[in-house]
Order: structure tokens, then C-alpha cells, then sequence
């Protein structure tokens, strides 16, 4: 009777036990699995810019159970570095990893997405991004694109570029070919500068062959391993990108067909993976700069004279209203950007600033 007793119990348990997991189990099989593509405007292997779009793939591939994989094609691949923004709209691609401002000549409010010359430093973007209105601003802004713009990953302050000879004028610069996107590009066209922008896959050799005579890539973490300064090595510091944001641009339509729980891995996933890249990137660069005046010599680092500079702020500031006039949407943002700048730069003067001013 006992013997009974006890294999009963255990038959009671086993049914409760299956009455619990198989429904969990049921589900999970039920569950469809869903597949996207993702396009890069980079080559296959770009650390951080390409590590960004992978962690954040591995991470939803985990979160989901394996329920969620997102493919991830190089430039290399699909051809088209600066045709993600179209491959992403027309469904080509559910996904992509860019920078807004490569789209400036097909929509000019899109460009002050990334970054603007004297413009936030990267905390103070991500905090207009995230509670400063910046998010709401940027979707109203892809609204009439058919897709959706996360942060994708920061550079912090990029460096002002590469050049062959020493700019001590802006005669200097006057005639020059130099690579430099975004608004800055404007900027230095209306210095007199020939302006381009080139995919990376294809930097050094241009500037090898002469067909430009200066460039602006990233920071030492990204540009030393480039190989730039074996043909260019005045290496300036920044004013045109001071917290350059990559973006994660998504199909909206795909995006409105995931489940609630899926929406919420790939944004997740998503804005950790681009906080991450931008902690690597510091990273790599303070690890290439600690060895670049032992391990790299040749090179000459270089402030723009205050001339230059001057001459820069004045042609930034005309450029603004003359786009600004014509575009409503860059308006908005740029009027959100200055005013949430404002707030926040006199915390950013009275907390970092002051501190390394006084412990440098």
C-alpha cells in the first residue's frame, strides 16, 4: 500500500509538472522564428563601427531564445556603402548601420542627427537624445522616409583631419581636395576647399594617387591602423564633429509586425550595443595616442589658428540660416539642439571642465 501511495504521489507530480511546461514548450515550438537582413555602409571588419551592428545581433540572436537572427551584410557585399537609407526603405534590407549625415543630399534635415560643427559633446547628445526630445525629433524626421532611427554608436570628438602640409592660413586651405562629410563639408567648401565624401574602403588609396590632398576620418583608435599619416601626417584636432552618432535604421512597416517582446529585445539590444561601441572607441584611442609619439614620430599633431577657426564659426553660422530657411524640420531640430546645448553646457563647464582645467 505504501509502494502505492508513493507512485502515486510522484504520477501526481509529474502531471502537474507537465501541466506547467509543456504550455511553456508549446509556445516556444509555436513561436515562428524571424529572420532579417541588416546592411552596413562598412566594410566587413571596421572595429568599432562593425562590432556594433554584430554585438547588437548576438544579443537579440540570446534574448529571444534564438527566435530573432539578423544577417548582417557588409558593404562589401551589397554594393552600395551610401544606399542604405533606400535598401532599408523599400524592404531590400529590414535594417541598417549608417550615419544620418550621409543622407544630407537627399533630405538636409537628416545630417544634424549625427553631429554639428561647435556643436553637444556626446553626453550632452545622449541626454537631448533620450530626454531632451531628441528621439521624438529624429522619428518625426524619418517619418516621410518609412523608417525608424535609433542611436547606433558614438565616436565622441573626431579629429579635424590629415593634411600634407601644415595649414598656418586660410590660404592654405584655399584649392584643396579633402574628404569630409556632413556639414562640416559645407563649411570648409565655402573656405574655398573642394569638398567629397569616399567611402572608406577607398580613403588611402585616394589619398596616395592625389585625388584628395586631406582627409577627416575618425580618431587615433580608427585612423592610425588606416595608415593616413604615412602620406599626410599634419594631424588636426577637432571643431566639426564633436559626438558623431552612428544610427540603426529600421523598416518601420517590419518593425510595426514584430511582437511586443521582440520590439523590446532589438531596442534594447540596440541601444546597449551603441553605448558599448562608443566606450571601445574611446578605448582605442586612448591606447593608440599613449604610443603615438614613440611608435609613430612622424607624426605632427596641430591646432587650427585662431584665424581659421574664426573664419570657420562665421561660415558655420551663415550656412545655418541659409538652410534653416528651407528646411522647417532642420529648424526644429537645430532650435531643440542649441536650446537643450545651452542648459547643459553650463553643467558640462562647472563639472568636467572645471575639474580638468584644475587637475591638468
Amino acid at each position: 500500500m505504501r509502494s502505492l501511495s508513493l507512485v502515486w504521489r510522484k504520477l501526481v507530480t509529474v502531471i502537474a509538472v507537465c501541466a506547467f511546461v509543456l504550455p511553456v514548450i508549446t509556445a516556444n515550438a509555436a513561436e515562428k522564428t524571424v529572420r532579417w537582413k541588416l546592411a552596413m555602409t562598412w566594410g566587413t571588419n571596421l572595429p568599432p563601427f562593425t562590432d556594433a551592428p554584430k554585438q547588437m545581433a548576438e544579443m537579440v540572436e540570446k534574448m529571444s531564445g534564438g527566435k530573432f537572427l539578423i544577417r548582417i551584410d557588409s558593404s562589401n557585399k551589397h554594393k552600395s556603402p551610401f544606399g542604405v537609407l533606400d535598401m532599408v526603405k523599400l524592404g531590400q534590407y529590414d535594417m541598417a548601420h549608417s550615419a544620418s549625415y550621409y543622407w544630407k543630399g537627399k533630405d538636409i534635415a537628416l545630417l544634424s542627427l549625427t553631429t554639428m560643427p561647435f556643436g553637444m559633446t556626446t553626453n550632452e547628445q545622449y541626454s537631448w537624445f533620450y530626454y531632451g526630445g531628441g528621439m521624438e525629433l529624429m522619428q518625426k524626421a524619418y517619418e516621410k522616409h518609412k523608417v525608424l532611427s535609433f542611436p547606433g554608436g558614438n565616436t565622441g570628438a573626431q579629429m579635424g583631419g590629415w593634411f600634407a602640409k601644415e595649414i598656418n592660413t586660410l590660404d592654405d586651405l584655399k584649392g584643396l581636395k579633402m574628404r569630409i562629410p556632413g556639414f562640416a563639408g559645407e563649411v570648409m567648401a565655402k573656405l574655398g576647399l573642394t569638398v567629397t565624401n569616399i567611402a572608406v574602403g577607398e580613403l588611402y588609396m585616394s589619398l596616395e594617387r592625389g585625388t584628395i590632398d586631406a582627409l577627416e576620418w575618425v580618431g587615433p583608435g580608427m585612423d592610425i591602423a588606416m595608415g593616413f599619416h604615412k602620406i599626410a601626417p599634419y594631424y588636426y584636432t577637432g571643431w566639426h564633429e564633436p559626438a558623431t552618432e552612428l544610427q540603426f535604421l529600421v523598416n518601420k512597416r517590419k518593425f510595426d509586425k514584430l511582437s511586443d517582446k521582440n520590439k523590446e529585445i532589438l531596442t534594447v539590444a540596440m541601444k546597449l550595443s551603441a553605448y558599448d561601441m562608443y566606450i571601445q572607441n574611446y578605448h582605442m584611442s586612448s591606447e593608440a595616442w599613449a604610443k603615438i609619439k614613440t611608435d609613430y614620430p612622424n607624426i605632427k599633431v596641430r591646432t587650427f589658428p585662431a584665424e581659421i577657426m574664426k573664419a570657420m564659426r562665421e561660415a558655420n553660422e551663415e550656412l545655418l540660416a541659409e538652410k534653416t530657411a528651407k528646411s522647417p524640420m532642420l529648424k526644429e531640430i537645430l532650435d531643440s539642439q542649441k536650446a537643450y546645448m545651452q542648459k547643459a553646457r553650463s553643467w558640462t563647464q562647472i563639472s568636467d571642465f572645471a575639474y580638468l582645467k584644475d587637475n591638468l
